[in-house]
């Protein structure tokens, strides 16, 4: 089960509170403002800037 629209649909970057979209692999959940991306482990996002990289645009 990935990660629901309900879900997404309030998650934002914790660190800019810019909301965050889906990776095009579905792996992660990445911010336009910071460009971090955040994880997602067994279907839960890891919404913790340590463990976010930063990924070119």
């Amino acid at each position: 089960m990935a990660v629901s629209k309900e879900l997404l649909e309030i998650l934002v970057c914790p660190l800019c509170k810019t909301p965050v979209r889906l990776t095009p692999d579905n792996h992660g959940l990445k911010c336009s403002t910071c460009h971090r991306v955040y994880p997602i482990r067994d279907d839960i996002p890891v919404m913790l800037v340590d463990e976010a990289r930063i990924e070119a645009e």
